[in-house]
């Protein structure tokens, strides 16, 4: 079992920056792949990117590529993501997720409970 507890999220003006966190419990932290989703309202959960439970590859959608960078830290438990040059249309709901390396929803097991992020132009 891992709970997942998103952190880190807030309001910005268009062009800035935002590090998103997330916080796992449990030993087993190291053995899964950890991936970013975002759920704009009335739109459906989207892939934003995800690491290797190794740490060693990311994979990013197009939108996030060269703006958003994933890490994680083994010590702390804990998964980031760094938003830079973020704009209006980044504004929604971010979940992290452990499971597979996937950019399917469905290929994680475990969720956390989301926080917002709002980007004003």
């Amino acid at each position: 079992q891992v709970q997942l507890v998103e952190s880190g999220g807030g309001l910005v003006q268009a062009g800035g920056s935002l590090r998103l966190s997330c916080a796992a419990s449990g030993r087993t932290f190291s053995s899964y792949a950890m991936g970013w989703f975002r759920q704009a309202p009335g739109k459906e959960r989207e892939f934003v990117g995800t690491i290797t439970s190794s740490g060693a590859t990311t994979w990013y959608a197009d939108s996030a590529k060269g703006r958003f960078t994933i890490s994680r830290d083994y010590a702390k438990n804990t998964v980031y993501l760094q938003m830079n040059s973020l704009k209006p249309e980044d504004t929604a709901v971010y979940y992290c997720g452990a499971g597979a390396y996937s950019n399917n929803r469905s290929r994680y097991n475990y969720w956390g409970q989301g926080t917002q992020v709002t980007v004003s132009s």
